[in-house]
């Protein structure tokens, strides 16, 4: 059926959808400027507490079912162990990740510190973990808050009837309005953000404030909790080491500080401040570590210890009116069923949006690396399209787990510990490569102490590991077959030519210029004379025809692009070599010919000699090892960079 009239056309209307989709990358320019941004983007952004409040959707949103998780773990130690907690957190996971915004002010975070400790694939395949715990981590965030804000709605007294079973899919319409917001734009994210945090946290100041009155006016509420104290743990001592074992269950109590880091591209810096050293911006990052950690620390003690006081034992368990809402559950109780519904509502916004500075926090972390390696297609470097992809993978993670609370907290403990004991090894390592030695003995008992709350939760409950193995799982497959589909294209992004390369290639435009591939060995006379009559026999050419040499040197196979740099030599006085350095030979051969054709407007012809061996295996030694059979790879790459074949440098084989 014929389009009707004055409707645009199909193609226009895909132009313009594409067109919006891939916006995003430009977007993220602006408020993700990259190591290789000038100075003068690098001061802008948002003051640090209103980045706080983005971060602090995550982190102080954990308000909403800490004290519930402790008052599990713990019983009647709660307020101990929440004290454990908060003392970890501001004397460990404090001091780690200041150091962490230090040294990575780009909001890579503790990956961007240990991938630089190794190189090559092994490096790539431990990014690639570590991005695996990470995607755990934030994922699981977004599906996490969003069903506990709907277990907040569907467990209000006045919507509990109505909305009864209705859990899976009031969390599935959550997780799509937060894509849905970052859709429209990263800003309105900020701007949500600042109203919530500061809505939410005003309401239980409130709730604190009634549940220390009603505290201090029932006596025998204080005298109950410390008779029952003594009676299960008898000494201090052992109350003391219960609260210890008993810390990695409250481990999610740390989860803001890694998206505290990751979101630090977004902090308003200094006007002097360069990329490389945005000494503005890492201030900010700093009071926004320090301001949310002692903001949360004081909540936590307060809440925990009203709510094991004033809360009774079995409404903590699940099905119970406080799991999961222990302070919701206080709002209603001592305040009224007016104002528990706002506290309620507000809750459940929160909740919502803690998912946010995880999206955020995706959004940073995943662009920078995994288009580098070569192990995501073009628009992964644009927003939109990551958003959709998130939202999607969400969506999948809350119908795996019913959108049930409990069964997803096993891994994002797991990914939040994973993440902050990365950190503390590598703030560790830097300490000590800094010869600073009472930060490196400080660190390196923090890492025991997160490597130790690691390993118990991981002991504890396994089904983490499991899912992070899964994510991890996906990242590494999902990344060789993006990387395998983008094996043939140029993957050079520029191509600088030394002073005696470019007079090499400006003589030889005067007549046809043709280029030898030569493996350098001995590089001694007879390898270059030999080469050349095997060439000139192999090819049937004549005596008189002039040849350069070309030679490239594999670096670092794993890396995806890179810079071409050209150096030119005479070898043995008479022979014209162009020696280049790339991690794959056949892409670097291609990119010279594509830039001698396009500088001197003549197609040049470069020879080669077959290679010996099975197809396959040289398959994979150019797709790991940057080499294999070079001939034919060079002409596939040649031929997908430049479609038109009139215009196509001239590969031979002989």
């Amino acid at each position: 059926m014929a389009a009707s009239a004055g409707s645009p056309p199909r193609a226009a209307v895909r132009h313009r959808l594409r067109a919006w989709m891939l916006e995003g990358l430009a977007d993220m320019a602006k408020h993700h400027p990259g190591p290789h941004a000038g100075a003068q983007s690098a001061h802008r952004g948002q003051r640090w507490w209103r980045v706080m409040c983005l971060t602090g959707v995550d982190y102080f949103s954990t308000l909403g079912y800490q004290p519930g998780i402790a008052a599990l773990a713990a019983g009647v130690l709660s307020p101990v162990a929440t004290l454990v907690l908060v003392l970890v957190t501001l004397a460990g996971a404090l001091p780690v990740y200041r150091r962490v915004a230090r040294e990575s002010p780009h909001g890579q975070g503790s990956i961007a510190m240990l991938e630089r400790l190794l190189s090559f694939w092994q490096g790539k395949l431990f990014v690639l973990t570590l991005l695996g715990f990470a995607a755990t981590d934030f994922l699981i965030t977004i599906t996490l808050s969003a069903a506990d804000a709907a277990t907040h709605l569907v467990e209000n007294p006045h919507l509990t009837s109505a909305l009864h079973n209705g859990q899976l899919v009031i969390t599935l319409i959550l997780v799509a309005l937060l894509g849905a917001v970052f859709l429209k734009g990263f800003l309105e994210a900020i701007g949500v953000a600042i109203v919530l945090v500061g809505l939410y946290l005003g309401l239980n100041v409130v709730v604190v404030v009634a549940g220390v009155w009603h505290v201090a006016t029932a006596a025998h509420v204080v005298t109950d909790w410390s008779h029952a104290l003594t009676t299960e743990h008898g000494s201090v001592l052992a109350m003391a080491g219960v609260a210890l074992l008993v810390f990695p269950k409250l481990a999610l109590g740390l989860s803001g500080f890694e998206t505290g880091v990751a979101v630090m591209p977004h902090i308003e810096g200094h006007p002097d401040d360069t990329e490389e050293r945005p000494a503005g911006r890492i201030r900010g990052a700093k009071k926004l570590l320090t301001t949310a950690a002692v903001i949360m620390s004081v909540f936590l003690i307060i809440t925990s210890f009203i709510t094991t006081l004033l809360i009774p034992a079995d409404a903590f368990r699940p099905g119970g009116p406080a799991n999961g809402r222990a302070l919701a559950y206080l709002a209603h109780e001592y305040l009224g069923s007016a104002f528990g519904t706002v506290y309620d509502v507000s809750t459940i916004a929160i909740l919502w949006f803690a998912g946010a500075s995880a999206m955020a926090g995706l959004l940073n972390l995943m662009p920078q690396y995994l288009p580098r390696y070569g192990m995501a297609p073009h628009w992964a470097r644009a927003v939109r399209p990551m958003v959709l992809v998130f939202t999607l993978v969400a969506f999948l993670v809350t119908w795996l787990f019913d959108a049930d609370v409990d069964a997803q907290g096993g891994a994002y403990a797991t990914g939040v510990l994973v993440l902050i004991s990365s950190a503390a090894i590598a703030v560790t390592i830097t300490a000590r490569r800094a010869r600073e030695r009472g930060w490196t003995i400080g660190f390196a008992v923090i890492s025991l102490v997160f490597l130790y709350t690691t390993i118990a939760n991981v002991i504890e409950r396994p089904d983490g590991v499991k899912i992070g193995a899964c994510f991890i799982a996906g990242i590494i497959l999902l990344s060789f077959l993006s990387r395998l589909a983008r094996a043939f294209e140029l993957r050079v992004t520029s191509v600088v030519l030394d002073e005696k390369a470019e007079r090499f290639i400006r003589d030889a435009a005067h007549r046809k210029i043709r280029f030898i591939a030569n493996e350098p060995d001995q590089r001694d006379l007879s390898e270059y004379r030999d080469k050349l009559q095997q060439i000139r026999t192999d090819n049937d050419l004549p005596v008189d025809d002039d040849f350069i040499f070309v030679e490239v040197t594999v670096g670092d196979p794993s890396e995806f692009e890179s810079e071409l740099r050209v150096r030119g030599e005479v070898m043995h006085g008479r022979f014209r070599v162009l020696a280049l350095e790339s991690s794959t030979i056949s892409n670097a051969l291609a990119a010279l010919l594509l830039h001698v054709r396009d500088a001197t407007g003549a197609r040049p012809h470069i020879y080669f000699e077959w290679t010996e061996g099975n197809p396959f295996a040289q398959f994979l030694r150019f797709f790991l090892f940057g080499q294999g059979e070079v001939a034919p790879v060079t002409r596939e790459v040649l031929r997908e960079a430049e479609p038109d074949r009139d215009r196509r440098p001239r590969v031979h084989v002989g």
